[in-house]
């Protein structure tokens, strides 16, 4: 029995809230177990200079595990580890947007983690989805668009292998004890984006592989119908909180 008393392939508790951020582009405080993190985005009228004169835009993303987030106590830094996860974020919300026609804007989604327990990059990433389409749509009210850029959405989730068992959504008394860890980034309808993932102790073998991404595909789908609901919801209403069935 896992710790939380939840089924091997159930996700934890999780509940997106739009319009936290009064300032923010676009933004979401996403609650994911004892896990919460806040992404705001932040349009900028310009490109990187790699992009000039292409007509598309650019999306990008940086990350940060604030100070009481853990215990003990964090310090104020951006080092290789949040290099790496922002990178990863700012990929797989890349693969979200059609950036042609995103105009030359770009599109920073801030994803600072308050408090931790096991999966902040895979909840900035879904999070994350959710304030970059608050965002564009920011650009396509405010007539900056023409029309509202093509969408294919990008939510993440952890799977592992935990006393030799299949494990969806490992917390952090999980991961720290799993044979395997694995990130799995894929659009909600199936299509991978990015798989990282590592064998702990060990190794582990195709048939156990084929078992975590059939987990990741279930959980991610799931996460799918969340970020539908959220934004389906804050049409009606700017500041709105949905959560997992």
């Amino acid at each position: 029995m896992r710790s939380d008393q939840r089924e091997n392939n159930q996700l934890r508790a999780i509940s997106i809230s739009t319009g936290y951020q009064k300032f923010a582009d676009g933004s979401a405080l996403i609650r994911w177990g004892e896990t919460w993190v806040l992404c705001a985005a932040s349009i900028d009228k310009s490109v990187p200079r790699f992009r000039a004169d292409s007509g598309g835009g650019w999306v990008t993303a940086e990350y940060n595990m604030l100070p009481g987030s853990t215990s003990p106590r964090k310090g104020r830094r951006t080092g290789g580890r949040e290099k790496e996860i922002q990178r990863l974020i700012g990929r797989s919300l890349r693969a979200s947007i059609d950036l042609q026609t995103l105009g030359e804007h770009t599109i920073t989604i801030d994803c600072d983690v308050l408090q931790a327990d096991g999966g902040t990059r895979v909840a900035s990433i879904t999070g994350g989805y959710v304030a970059l389409v608050l965002a564009a749509r920011k650009l396509l009210r405010e007539g900056a668009l023409e029309a509202m850029p093509a969408l294919n959405p990008v939510a993440a989730v952890s799977v592992g292998i935990v006393d030799d068992e299949p494990r969806l959504d490992l917390p952090y008394v999980e991961d720290s004890a799993a044979q395997v860890d694995m990130n799995v980034v894929m659009t909600t309808n199936g299509k991978l984006i990015e798989v990282q993932g590592t064998a702990e102790h060990g190794t582990f073998d195709r048939a156990e592989l084929d078992a975590l991404l059939d987990l990741a595909g279930a959980g991610v789908e799931q996460l799918g119908q969340l970020q539908l609901r959220t934004l389906a919801a804050s049409d009606e209403s700017p500041e709105v909180t949905v959560t997992l069935p």
